[in-house]
């Protein structure tokens, strides 16, 4: 019989732990900055001296599944029960792809339609998807979490609130327009290049930076780079090396102010895993790191631009299938190192998630979790709670060394979007991904329900998503409808000076804007896209 292999005591990253921590584990450059308050520069300790005191952190769930209508339904249920903030979800069968229902590859695949989101191919189907919804007032993400169909799903937001008179300096939310995404972990059939993605991520950041200005345009997701396979510090340096690519188009374009630029792109997301602590100290340290690279690279002084703005989703890759139940247990301790890291706001991961759309259940449980957080436990009292802990500080300057030496690395390679194009970035994922794999077949890595403790008493059953087998049908019906009776030479007229636009240097926003008036569709964009920038092409990893 064979013996199992000894315990590593190492993070899930594969920093070694000491059995007890001293003063002397805590590094001279972190004694300084954690000598500072919360509130005060480089904000290590949180942005902000109150903390949760003064504003809690956002509840903020992912929701959308099949029609606009389930999707419009599925959004009240969460605010009823206590969301304070709105993710919209778009079908990702169409919007990955920038696809019609009708194309060839889409009908392929119909039963799959509004699996993962809502069908949304006009400003028709997102104004159903919002009707009734207090926008004016509530804070929504608008979707487009890839880049290329980002600028189509603002712009179909953002037309639905001036149809209702809403001017766009009022309105608070988010894009996220991620490159980690469709680039790195679910790489679509067809993409834009990663250049052409940049200039339209530019463009969004100074159309916001100039009209919404409570909007934020663009989200760097940590969270899809760290669910693709980067470990925790990887995930903090790839978020840094995508922000420079930003900051650094920004500068070079010359159009906007870089302290307004900086706080544009000062918006991000992270994923937290089943590590507590390392997360935590995640966290603590991307706030300096960007607090330093603002200061150093760009010479922003700004503290509005200073303070890194985190939103959190619980990891969805930790979600088992086996004895779904405890997926909240997990959902509650990842939600647990998000808050004591300090999130500004929070999403939890259905229990469900595994197996399918979060149940309406599974989603009141992740909203449910959050508010025992906030209301039951008294972790909202006191900001930075971990800090002067002789583990967590030695942690977090760790996480801090390495997510900086991993930002070097991507610029050594040309950086980030060099990284995505030649599968660098890739292979760092994928050799992590098998090596956790490796560990849990091997033994190290336990997983309770999955590869120890497999033997329940009672059975773990589920609600389950019920369905949605009409997505399709009710698609197309009401894309041939936009087709009949939009004005189609406006519609025409829309997409040529759309085009224009992207084959010459005029900010794109507008002419989209003007396309979603005209009632342009999803598949149009795609393929005007298409036809003017071509196929990113996939790298080929050894």
């Amino acid at each position: 019989m064979s013996r199992p292999p000894p315990p590593s005591f190492a993070s899930r990253s594969g920093i070694p732990l000491k059995a007890a921590y001293g003063p002397g584990d805590v590094p001279e450059s972190i004694r300084r900055v954690a000598g500072a308050l919360p509130g005060e520069a480089p904000y290590y300790r949180g942005s902000f001296p109150q903390g949760y005191r003064t504003k809690p952190w956002r509840i903020f769930q992912l929701s959308g599944f099949g029609k606009p209508e389930d999707e419009n339904e599925r959004i009240k249920f969460l605010l009823h029960h206590g969301e304070t903030g709105f993710l919209m979800e778009h079908d990702r069968n169409t919007a990955d792809h920038l696809y019609n229902v009708d194309h060839p590859d889409v009908v392929a695949r119909r039963e799959d339609v509004g699996q993962t989101g809502a069908v949304m191919q006009s400003v028709r189907e997102v104004a159903i998807c919002l009707d009734g919804i207090p926008i004016e007032s509530t804070y929504g993400h608008a979707g487009g979490a890839v880049v290329q169909h980002a600028p189509f799903a603002l712009a179909a937001y953002w037309t639905v609130a001036r149809r209702r008179g809403i001017p766009l300096e009022q309105l608070g939310g988010t894009g996220q327009s991620d490159f980690f995404l469709t680039y790195l972990g679910c790489v679509t059939k067809q993409q834009i290049p990663t250049a052409a993605g940049l200039r339209l991520n530019a463009d969004i950041i100074e159309f916001c930076a100039r009209h919404a200005p409570k909007w934020v345009p663009v989200s760097i997701a940590g969270y899809n780079g760290g669910d693709s396979g980067l470990n925790a510090w990887q995930e903090l340096g790839a978020v840094i090396a995508n922000a420079i690519e930003y900051l650094d188009e920004v500068k070079r374009r010359g159009n906007l102010d870089m302290t307004a630029a900086a706080h544009k792109v000062g918006g991000v997301n992270f994923r937290t895993t089943m590590d507590f602590f390392e997360d935590v100290a995640k966290l603590r340290a991307a706030r300096k790191l960007w607090h330093d690279l603002l200061r150093e690279r760009y010479g922003i002084t700004d503290e509005r631009a200073l303070k890194l703005r985190i939103h959190i989703v619980t990891a969805g890759s930790m979600m088992t299938y086996s004895q779904p139940f405890n997926n909240i247990v997990r959902g509650t301790m990842m939600a647990l190192s998000a808050v004591l890291g300090g999130t500004q706001s929070l999403g939890v991961s259905g229990y469900d998630e595994a197996i399918s759309v979060p149940s309406e259940h599974a989603h009141q449980m992740s909203v449910r979790i959050q508010q025992i957080l906030q209301h039951e436990t008294n972790i909202g009292k006191v900001t930075d709670p971990l800090g002067g802990s002789y583990f967590v500080e030695a942690l977090t300057a760790e996480m801090a060394d390495r997510a900086t030496a991993f930002a070097a690395d991507i610029a050594a390679q040309g950086g980030f979007l060099a990284t995505l194009d030649s599968g660098w970035l890739h292979a760092r994922a994928r050799d992590n991904q098998v090596a956790w794999q490796q560990a849990e077949e091997d033994g190290r890595q336990l997983v309770v329900g999955v590869t120890d403790f497999r033997d329940d008493a009672s059975q773990f059953e589920v609600d389950g998503f019920p369905g949605v087998n009409d997505s399709y049908d009710v698609a197309l019906s009401r894309l041939e409808a936009v087709r009949r009776e939009r004005h189609e030479t406006g519609a025409k007229t829309a997409l040529k000076a759309l085009e224009a636009a992207i084959r010459g240097t005029d900010n794109v926003m507008p002419r989209m804007l003007d396309a979603l008036e005209a009632e342009v569709t999803l598949g149009e964009v795609g393929d005007l896209f298409r036809s003017v920038w071509g196929d990113w092409q996939t790298p080929e990893l050894a």
